[in-house]
């Protein structure tokens, strides 16, 4: 009996601790907790500072997914007029948002830093084909992403400081396939 009295009392004090302290909820929507520096929320696709697209469509994003939710279709870039700075550029990039984790394996496993998980975390919608982000939609969010899931006070693009002699991207200009005209006299 004296045991029960004593679990009932440490209950109470509990209870009578907690009540002179605020309350911690928050009234989201209106205001939105911070996020730590590496939450891994909805994807997003860079480029260079020059315009062209940092994926040089090599698949090792989608090689590296768990859950099989990105597709990369690879082509052959036009030297007159490149997309990417590498011999290829991702022609068809999409990735099914319903089955991604949010690992973030594709973001390791891309060499040139193309794709990064952003802070994006608010992604419902009501239509199925809205999950599946295609490459338009991953380059330029605030332009094709659905509506619903696109809030410019939460996603903002992150800043890739990767040194000019480490970066991929560089190297891949400099380049050139065997056979493959560079523009020099061959002697």
């Amino acid at each position: 009996m004296f045991e029960g009295l004593r679990a009932l009392a440490r209950g109470m004090w509990t209870t009578l601790k907690h009540v002179g302290r605020p309350p911690v909820t928050l009234n989201y929507p209106d205001v939105k907790r911070p996020l730590p520096a590496r939450f891994r929320g909805r994807h997003r696709l860079y480029r260079h500072e020059d315009g062209l697209e940092r994926c040089i469509g090599c698949e090792l994003c989608a090689a590296a997914c768990p859950s099989q939710a990105i597709l990369v279709i690879p082509a052959e870039n036009d030297p007159e007029h490149p997309v990417s700075p590498g011999e290829r550029y991702a022609k068809v990039y999409e990735i099914n948002m319903i089955r991604c984790i949010f690992c973030g394996y594709c973001e390791e496993a891309c060499p040139v830093d193309a794709i990064k998980l952003g802070p994006e975390y608010e992604l419902s919608d009501f239509a199925r084909p809205d999950f599946v982000y295609t490459k338009e939609m991953l380059l330029e969010p605030e332009k094709y992403a659905p509506r619903r899931q696109y809030h410019p006070d939460v996603d903002k693009p992150r800043v890739i400081d990767v040194p000019p002699e480490d970066d991929l991207g560089t190297v891949y200009r400099t380049h050139h396939p065997i056979g493959a005209n560079t523009g020099q006299a061959e002697h």
